[in-house]
């Protein structure tokens, strides 16, 4: 990611912070109806799983001019998602409803440029995580 990606990732979520919790309502409305099979890796009250996707991308975002204060708590996450039953196709799925809910959050303020910052910072951090949960990293340089 170019410095002005991260500013521009970094400005955004300064917005969509104050309203994270209809963020995060929205995103995982928008997860179980696009695929819903990963409706029974959460639990029922989905009220603290919600504050954990703001807390965890708050750390990311506020991270990214460093992301090595943040691979390794990344690759425990990682892990813990195989535990629940998560695979490497389901990646593309979330990050598909992360920018979303940033698009439909943002408006107006939702740009190209924007989206390609966005598009850039989670393929980073899930090519990270996938390669730490499920070895990709080793198949990627074969």
């Amino acid at each position: 990611m170019t410095p002005e990606q991260i500013t521009l990732v970094q400005q955004s979520f300064s917005k969509v912070a104050p309203i994270s919790e209809a963020a995060s309502v929205l995103f995982y409305d928008r997860l179980f109806e696009v695929a819903p099979s990963v409706r029974a890796m959460f639990p029922e009250d989905m009220t603290e799983q919600r504050k954990k996707l703001m807390g965890m991308l708050a750390a990311v975002v506020g991270g990214l001019s460093n992301l090595e204060t943040i691979l390794p708590a990344a690759s425990a996450l990682a892990k813990r998602h195989v535990a629940y039953g998560a695979k490497a196709e389901h990646y593309p799925v979330v990050g598909a409803t992360l920018l979303w809910t940033l698009e439909k959050g943002l408006g107006e303020a939702w740009t190209p440029e924007l989206a390609a910052a966005w598009t850039d910072a989670y393929g980073v951090l899930s090519g990270f995580m996938i390669s730490e949960a499920y070895g990709a990293q080793s198949q990627a340089a074969e």
